[in-house]
Order: C-alpha cells, then sequence, then structure tokens
C-alpha cells in the first residue's frame, strides 16, 4: 500500500485549505505581553518569532528548538499545505501548565517540560504540523488531528531516538486520549511503508 491512503486521510481531513494556524480548542499565551526575551529569524518564506517569558528559559534549547522549525516546517508545507501560514510564534510561558499547544500561528511550550525534556524536539515537529493541518474548528476529530501530527513528528522529527520519539504501537479500542490519537500514527505509517508497525 502506498502514499495514496495517507494522503486521501489527509484530504479528507482538510489539509491543503488556507491556512489559519489553529488547532481545536488550544490554550494558547499572547506573545505581546510580558516577555523577557523576543527574538525573529527568516530563512527562505518562512519567519519565526521566538518569546520567552522565563528568564531561565537554556539559549541551548531555544537554538534547538528553532533549527528544528526550519527543518521540518517548510517540507511539513510543501507536502502538506503550500498555503499554510508562513509567520508562526513560539511562546515559552512559565504560566502554561501543559507541554505544548498551538492556535493561531502560535505554539506555546511548557518551560519546565523541556528542562526535563530537552532532547525532545519532537514536540516542535507536532506542534508546527497543527499550524499546517489548519482546519476549521470543528471540522476534524481530535484523535485524527492528534494522530496525524504524532505520524508526521515520527516521520519528520529531528532527534527522534535520543528524544523518544518512538513509534506509536496502540490500535483502536484503547481509552486514553494518547492510545486514541497514537492508532491514527501507527496506521500512517503502515499505510506509507506497507509494514505493521
Amino acid at each position: 500500500m502506498g502514499m495514496k491512503p495517507l494522503i486521501l486521510l489527509l484530504v479528507a481531513a482538510g489539509v491543503g485549505r488556507p491556512a489559519t494556524g489553529a488547532a481545536q480548542g488550544a490554550p494558547v499565551a499572547k506573545p505581546g505581553a510580558g516577555y523577557v526575551a523576543k527574538d525573529s529569524l527568516t530563512k527562505g518564506s518562512y519567519t519565526l518569532v521566538f518569546v520567552s517569558k522565563d528568564s531561565a528559559f537554556s539559549p541551548v534549547t531555544k537554538q534547538r528548538m528553532m533549527d528544528t522549525f526550519f527543518a521540518v516546517y517548510p517540507r511539513e508545507a510543501k507536502r502538506f499545505n503550500p498555503r499554510t501560514l508562513k509567520k508562526i510564534t513560539f511562546v515559552v510561558d512559565p504560566a502554561y501548565d501543559g507541554v505544548a499547544a498551538t492556535g493561531n500561528g502560535v505554539a506555546t511550550y511548557n518551560p519546565a517540560w523541556l528542562l526535563k525534556h530537552p532532547e525532545d524536539l519532537g514536540v516542535v515537529t507536532h506542534e508546527v504540523m497543527h499550524v499546517v493541518q489548519a482546519y476549521p474548528n470543528g471540522s476534524c476529530p481530535g484523535w485524527l488531528t492528534e494522530g496525524i501530527a504524532d505520524y508526521v513528528r515520527y516521520a519528520y522529527g529531528v532527534n527522534n531516538v535520543r528524544g523518544d520519539g518512538s513509534y506509536p504501537t496502540t490500535r483502536p479500542g484503547k481509552t486514553t486520549p494518547t492510545a486514541t490519537a497514537s492508532w491514527p500514527a501507527s496506521w500512517s505509517g503502515w499505510s506509507s511503508t506497507g509494514t505493521p508497525k
């Protein structure tokens, strides 16, 4: 089985629409207030604005996140949605208590989580895929949105081995959000390689 099932799945889910960068229900930080550092970098047609609200955030982690963005986002955009946003903002916010969330072209990251998981650059790959997906609210089930982002994290991710970006192996019928999101990623990998994962 080739890439056709995966491409059909992505098209049915809405990939390729004009980008809004909004993930369903994503609680994201407002990038403009209370920051301690703000940088902007443009490469080709893509711009990354990096806002840190954490004075202790590692400059090494920041650089690795920026490098990951420019390594994966243009590839994701080219393959899945060439009309995606050209300017993305990362906000590192200690007030955010999740791992990461994306909406309206802003990806918010928890610096405490990044400190504990410095090798997990796949979180960047996953979050910027939500910008590429650009599904209008309610047009795609959350489990499918997350599953596709998990697949892209695996397929395009930087530093997957050291960052524990192992391939999800769960199957339908699981009840946890992680398991239900991982199943479409596993199916997508299988359909694109013909090898059960």
